[in-house]
């Protein structure tokens, strides 16, 4: 059985209040489970909470960093099972060319951003280096891929018996393609999404505003429909949601798209404490 529970969605900064209490305000983090196997897709703030909630049986963790961006990397330090000793925690991450990954992640543990350093946890996470690459933990398959977003930033497929879960939450998929939304031909990060039970996917801008955006990294709900569309998704979760959007625009923003519009595949803006079960 593959478990996927949403624990933060929001996109660049952390939006708490009560306008935004359906949808929100953590930044990205998303637990894939399988009984004692627990894979973790970015640590954002989010992952303050689910290290509380963490089942205490978990004796191992698997990290998956998307990119380095704050968003995605400021809830590590505040993640629980890090300072347990009896955990053993894997934090995966893009590599580059220049800057080994562990150097990266000790700026982030060190002053003035962080007072806890790496070597004071009380075990030292286990550091690997991604591209495009597969690997296997436990009853998951996971294919990582480069997909366009400002520095080295990957895209998961996880697959688990006959699902496969899509993550790709930052992400501007114009970029990159000769005929966008017509020909997957040089779409970055098609192989990771085609035919995925469940995509979650960037959706952070209006059409509207990612003309005033492009390059930024991020998409506009209308193409993230297009791309689950080519990609003949069954279930689309958009992600990454501009901090100043309430519940209420993105219900807005979501119906303006589906206005008219006839799918074979179900859509929502996602929301955090979602859950996703495939399987028995």
């Amino acid at each position: 059985m593959m478990k996927v529970k949403i624990w933060g969605c929001r996109g660049s900064l952390p939006a708490p209040g009560p306008e935004n209490n359906f949808y929100g305000g953590n930044t990205s983090c998303v637990q894939v489970s399988d009984g004692e196997t627990c894979l973790v897709l970015d640590a954002g703030s989010g992952i303050q909470r689910l290290g509380r909630f963490l089942d205490q049986d978990v004796r191992q963790i698997h990290i998956f960093l998307s990119h380095l961006h704050i968003d995605h990397t400021m809830g590590l330090g505040f993640f629980l099972p890090l300072y347990n000793p009896n955990v053993e925690v894997h934090l995966w991450g893009p590599s580059t060319s220049d800057t080994p990954l562990l150097q990266r992640l000790r700026k982030y543990f060190s002053p003035p951003l962080f007072p806890v350093r790496l070597g004071d946890l009380p075990n030292h996470p286990i550091i690997h280096e991604l591209s495009d690459d597969q690997i296997q933990i436990g009853s998951f398959a996971i294919h990582s891929e480069f997909v366009c977003h400002p520095g080295p930033t990957l895209g998961f497929r996880i697959s688990h018996e006959d699902t496969v879960l899509a993550y790709i939450p930052d992400h501007e998929v114009r970029l990159g393609s000769n005929d966008f939304p017509n020909d997957p031909e040089w779409t970055s990060a098609y192989e990771i999404a085609k035919k995925a039970d469940l995509l979650l996917h960037d959706g952070a801008y209006t059409i509207a505003e990612y003309e005033e955006k492009v390059g930024w990294g991020h998409s506009a709900v209308q193409d993230t429909i297009e791309f689950a569309s080519m990609c003949k998704v069954k279930h689309l979760g958009i992600f990454h949601h501009e901090p100043n959007n309430t519940d209420s625009r993105l219900d807005e923003i979501l119906a303006e798209r589906l206005a008219g519009k006839e799918l074979d595949f179900s859509v929502e803006m996602c929301r955090e404490g979602a859950e996703y079960i495939f399987g028995t």
